[in-house]
């Protein structure tokens, strides 16, 4: 659900655990959520990626296994100011998978900054760089290349292959009108 070299590498790297021959298709639909996703908005913002795929790839006629999305959000709910990342994954089957990255701690002085010019537009202010997004991401330069991007999105996509890689030990039961 992006063009995004970082959030495309992180999923690759993510299938590539688990399944040989990946061969990984970006295509950029919309969040239809803020440009700096708040909250609940994170994870609506990735399933409506995954949703907005899903029908990109209908109406193109493009098969896929997997419809894969993950949205970074700036997010309270943890106690704390942080930026976190959620990813979603869908089967051909409708089943989903949800999951989360590590999370960092964005500095009160900073939220409402990132809430109206987005995260990346900060991080590049701040530390006179341009397009962090699109490469190790504000967490790279936080972490001292120790964490980027990159490897945020791996782990939440990691965390949302966790139903498809466990068979039926991990999953929900499917509802009655998923039996239909």
């Amino acid at each position: 659900g992006t063009k995004n070299p970082g959030k495309i590498e992180g999923a690759k790297r993510a299938l590539e655990k688990y399944f040989t021959n990946v061969e990984i298709q970006g295509i950029k639909v919309s969040s239809d959520v803020s440009e700096q996703p708040v909250g609940i908005e994170t994870y609506e913002g990735a399933l409506n990626r995954v949703d907005n795929l899903v029908k990109y790839a209908k109406e193109n006629h493009i098969k896929a296994d997997l419809f894969m999305a993950v949205e970074s959000g700036l997010t309270s709910e943890l106690g704390f100011w942080a930026i976190t990342n959620i990813a979603v994954i869908q089967n051909t089957q409708g089943e989903v998978g949800v999951g989360s990255s590590a999370s960092f701690p964005v500095p009160n002085k900073y939220v409402e900054e990132i809430k109206t010019e987005t995260l990346g537009t900060v991080m590049d202010r701040l530390f006179n760089e341009s397009d962090l997004r699109s490469s190790t991401g504000g967490i790279g330069l936080l972490t001292h290349e120790v964490v980027t991007r990159i490897d945020l999105t791996t782990e939440a996509f990691l965390m949302a292959l966790t139903p498809f890689i466990n068979d039926k030990v991990w999953k929900d039961e499917p509802s009655a009108l998923e039996k239909e």
